[in-house]
């Protein structure tokens, strides 16, 4: 456990990261970001490709759990419902609680617990202070916001040095 800002794996997407690698590792529960990490902002319904990635989680016993930031609670509730999995919206992250929360919840370990997220203030940094092992991927549309250049741009020497380290899985 630690505040550090490095991930432990990264990739492309969501879809570099294999179910089978995770359930090897003894993952059970996949926390998720939602925007720009599953799918881009706005986007209203999961679309058929995520829906298949997470079927083969749930078919690993790996079961996804949206972790969302998002202020707008109709949003994560809508999105999950849609996907059939479980959410907690407006989550605080990098605050730990809601990481514990999903944990309990879904009766999984920190060991057994891993975070794929796009952002590394908020959830990997989360991710680690929680002591679950952190996915990053690189954001899927950076388009529409100025401040989202700019924290990718704070954010690049620790994706760098993440993806110098990041390990199999």
């Amino acid at each position: 456990m630690g505040a550090s800002l490095l991930a432990r794996w990264t990739g492309r997407s969501i879809y570099d990261i294999e179910p089978g690698a995770l359930a090897r590792k003894g993952v059970r529960l996949l926390l998720a970001d939602l925007d720009n990490t599953l799918v881009p902002y706005g986007v209203p319904e999961p679309d058929q490709a995520l829906r298949t990635w997470t079927e083969a989680l749930s078919g690993e016993g790996i079961t996804l759990f949206i972790l969302s930031n998002n202020r707008h609670p109709q949003r994560p509730r809508r999105f999950s419902e849609a996907l059939g999995v479980p959410y907690i919206g407006h989550a605080g992250k990098p605050k730990t609680g809601s990481f514990y929360q999903a944990m309990e919840r879904m009766g999984c370990t920190p060991e057994q617990t891993a975070i794929v997220g796009d952002q590394i203030f908020t959830d990997i940094l989360g991710g680690n202070s929680a002591g679950v092992t952190t996915l990053l991927v690189e954001p899927i549309r950076l388009a529409g916001n100025p401040g989202r250049y700019l924290r990718y741009a704070a954010e690049w020497p620790f994706r760098a040095l993440s993806q110098k380290r990041s390990v199999t899985l």
